[in-house]
């Protein structure tokens, strides 16, 4: 009997989002209309972020600070230059915003629900990977703009920069809300911890809102009519591969540095995923609201693929650790 494969509704809500925009974009008073409610609906979700963050968790992960720099160096030095090289190869078939956000996916963060989730059913180091992708989500909003500077530093059309705009833009939507949802805590821990549901329509929500705004403005810009299917049939087959090499060299990696079985299962799986819900507002407050649609095509297409690998993978490991 075949297994279904796994899908991630809320990525079909995604796509579903895109087909709207693409249908009935926001045009007229409803650009600045959507506009601001991005900035306040990206605030709130990263304040939610903030507010979910265990630091007792992350307390009790510190004493592993070897996997926690081996994974931040997968994330975020390894990834990055896979990412690259597979930029360039793949760039004489993408369009110039499809290539940036090939860029843009491999200086991501890891994700941090699914992180932990498949580490938990691969029987891996659950504590480790709730602190290293905790960690990993926070850096990433500052690492993540200046990686996008380093590697198009040689690029003639870079749309991206560490400007003093941009930073305050990154402290004002995401940081200072991260900040302050970690300070409020001890006080709404207990609530949100209840109504965890609720707040997982707000999150989805403003990630929905983020990307209809997005691909209204790229749509309107001809988004579609200037995006070749061969292209996204070449980001398809280039985010297997780079998805494929990273996992390969996050094990050996993991062997080579003399860790344990779950230790190794950590770096795999958190070393290896990108985030999607970090992703997204990320590029918004990077890139020309004109651009953005393409830019997260890549990410959106890897997050699935991610997903069924990773899925695959875990459960194999899984099995295998009970052996």
């Amino acid at each position: 009997m075949i297994k279904r494969l796994p899908t991630d509704p809320f990525l079909l809500k995604l796509f579903a989002t895109v087909v709207l925009a693409s249908l009935l974009p926001a045009q007229g008073w409803g650009v600045p209309l959507f506009h601001h409610a991005t900035q306040i609906g990206i605030a709130l979700l990263f304040f939610l972020h903030g507010a979910r963050l265990s630091r007792e968790a992350i307390l009790g992960g510190l004493a592993h600070w070897r996997l926690h720099l081996a994974i931040l160096s997968v994330t975020f030095l390894l990834f990055p230059l896979l990412g690259t090289g597979m930029a360039a190869v793949l760039r004489p078939w993408l369009t110039e915003n499809l290539y940036l956000g090939v860029l843009f996916l491999a200086c991501l963060p890891s994700t941090v629900q699914s992180a932990v989730a498949l580490t938990a059913i691969a029987r891996g180091n659950v504590p480790a990977s709730i602190c290293s992708a905790s960690a990993s989500t926070l850096l990433g909003v500052f690492i993540t703009p200046l990686l996008i500077s380093i590697v198009l530093a040689g690029a003639t059309s870079a749309q991206a920069g560490v400007s003093l705009e941009a930073v305050g833009k990154i402290m004002l939507q995401l940081f200072f809300p991260f900040v302050f949802g970690h300070l409020l805590r001890p006080w709404i821990g207990g609530w949100v911890g209840k109504h965890n549901q609720l707040l997982k329509v707000v999150d989805q929500g403003s990630i929905l809102l983020v990307v209809y705004t997005a691909f209204s403005g790229a749509v309107v810009g001809g988004l579609w009519s200037s995006t070749p299917i061969s292209a996204l049939l070449v980001i398809v087959l280039g985010n297997a591969v780079l998805l494929t090499l990273a996992q390969g060299l996050a094990w050996l990696l993991g062997g080579w540095l003399g860790f344990s079985r779950p230790d190794r299962i950590s770096l795999l799986m958190c070393g290896s995923n990108k985030s999607l819900s970090s992703g997204i507002p990320i590029a918004n407050v990077l890139f020309a609201s004109s651009a953005v649609g393409a830019i997260i095509l890549p990410i959106m297409l890897f997050h699935q693929w991610q997903l069924l690998v990773c899925a695959w993978l875990a459960g194999r490991l899984g099995r295998n650790g009970q052996d």
